[in-house]
Order: C-alpha cells, then structure tokens, then sequence
C-alpha cells in the first residue's frame, strides 16, 4: 500500500534490489474518482476528512536521532492507507473501475526504477529544445551535479536544487555568488558554502559544452502529425473531464504519437483505455467522426468533417 509510489519504488529498487509484486497506489486509484495527481495530505482530508502534520515535512532527515515531531510526521504517511484503499475501492468498486487501477498500479510497478545515468538527467527538464546549445549546455551540466550530488547525499534531486532554480541559473549563467543570488528560483542555501561554488563550477562546466540536438526524422513526422495530436488531445481531455479520470493517467504524449502511428503496443489501443477511448480515437483517426463543441463548454463527436480547401 503507497502513494506516489514512484520514488518508494526507486528506492527498494535502490536499497534491496527487489520491488513488491503488487502495489496499490492510492494516489494513483484516486485519479480514476475524479482527482488529479492529489497529494497524500489532500486526499487524506478530502476523503476521511483528517488533517496531516505538516510542520516536520523540511526538517534535515538526515540528522539523528530522529524527533518526535519526525517520527510522528513519517507515521502519518502510512496511517491512514488501508483505511484510504478500503474507501477508494468501494467507489471503485461502484463505478466498476476496480480494474482499471489494478491495471494502471500494475503498469506503474512495471516501470523502470533506479537512477538513470546523470549525464541524461537534462532530458527531464521541459522545453529543452527551444533553448539555445549554450544554454542547454549548461543546464545539462547542472543537471548532471545536481543528478550526483543528491545521489551521493541520498536525497531527491529537487531537495537539492528545485527545477525553477535549475532552469533560472542555466538562463542566467552567473558568474559571481552575489549573481547566483539573483537567479530565479534560488535562495541562500544554494548560495552559501560550497553548494553554491560547485554551481558556479557546473556552469562554467557547461558553457564549454554547447549541447545541440539533431533534427530526427521523427522531428518532421511529429509535425506532419500535429493536427492530430491537438485533435485527439482534445478529445482525451474531454474524456477525462467528463468521465472524472485524471487526464495524466488516460494518455502522454507518447501514448498520442504511439497511436497515431498505429503502434501495436500502444497503450492507447489496450487494457482499460481501449474499452474507454480506442474506438472513438479510431474513428477520429479515419476522418469517419470529427469534434464539434456542444454549446456548453465541452465537445462532442459528430459524424462527417469539412477539409479546408486547398489554394488552387
């Protein structure tokens, strides 16, 4: 029983090198009752209606021993899960979603866990291809410091240096502490000491590296297919909305591109998100049904489609 169970999952993976053979994330069982992406706190309070200690939640964890207040705030993270799976899967139960979490906690546990190499931990940052090489060369290597120094203090890369602050010292490029100071996203405990040093370190690292990224002839499909990405984009969040289905569980980017491409093993085309969308996006995909709002703020599938006309 977790929730978020993503990191938990690195970190047995990390520690003991196995992972349970069946997880229930509640965070993940929430998001087919109409929330998105909760928090524990949140859903703790929104569904049993008891408030979570926040207080010790930025306290140095590693320090010990441990105080009271900590080993209090840790219990709470796990008090309350089987009380939370209980409830969650009677609503799951009534709606006959049951399934449809156990499949996607199953699809979660299959992920890969473990750290990637550090060098590659820049390819998690967003919009990264619409930097300049100089920029994204230095957010590469802070990345990677940020990547080896969590790893080495065995905390999650964001305690160490937030992606705002990542982000805004990789536009910036300080050269000075007193310029590291007014990058957005930092605060004095990345400033001072040798946190801050080791920054400077990284970005002069990085503007030496200019980083580009080759255009892929994925790149010039990936636009070719963009009308049909926004439209079953559209779609699919249409879905969500009126099914009360996290929009970040029923499809990625990928899962879109995937179908599109008419991938045999695309999510979109199996499990619960088959019954749930496939034969809609299909026809969206054959041009035998279009979107149409509905005159109340949503959209609606209507049979037949108009092609703009092509300048003679």
């Amino acid at each position: 029983m977790l929730h978020a169970a993503q990191q938990d999952l690195d970190v047995l993976s990390h520690a003991i090198g196995v992972i349970p053979q069946h997880i229930f994330d509640t965070q993940v069982a929430a998001g087919f009752l109409g929330y998105s992406t909760p928090s524990l706190a949140s859903l703790v309070n929104a569904e049993l209606k008891i408030a979570l200690p926040k207080g010790d939640r930025l306290t140095d964890w590693l320090r010990r021993p441990l105080t009271d207040g900590q080993k209090s705030y840790a219990a709470s993270d796990v008090e309350h899960l089987f009380e939370l799976h209980d409830l969650l899967t009677a609503k799951l139960d009534e709606l006959g979603r049951t399934q449809w979490a156990l499949d996607a906690c199953e699809e979660l546990r299959n992920r890969k866990v473990g750290a990637g190499d550090p060098a590659d931990a820049w390819q998690k940052q967003k919009d990264v291809r619409a930097l300049k090489p100089r920029t994204r060369g230095v957010l590469a290597s802070l990345a990677e410091w940020r990547e080896r120094r969590a790893m080495a203090s065995d905390i999650p890369p964001r305690q160490v240096l937030p992606d705002l602050a990542l982000q805004g010292i990789a536009q910036r490029e300080p050269a000075s502490i007193s310029e590291l100071a007014q990058s957005r996203g930092v605060d004095e405990r990345h400033t001072r000491g040798a946190v801050g040093t080791e920054i400077l370190a990284a970005v002069r690292l990085g503007q030496g590296k200019p980083l580009e990224i080759p255009v892929s002839d994925s790149d010039d499909v990936d636009r070719h297919l963009r009308p049909a990405i926004t439209l079953i984009s559209a779609w699919l969040s249409e879905v969500a909305r009126v099914q009360k289905i996290d929009n970040a569980l029923l499809a990625t980017r990928n899962d879109i591109l995937a179908f599109i491409r008419q991938d045999q093993a695309a999510r979109l085309l199996t499990g619960w998100r088959r019954d749930l969308v496939g034969s809609d996006l299909k026809s969206l995909l054959s041009g035998e049904l279009g979107l149409s709002f509905d005159g109340h703020g949503g959209l609606k599938m209507m049979r037949g489609s108009v092609s703009p006309e092509a300048p003679e």
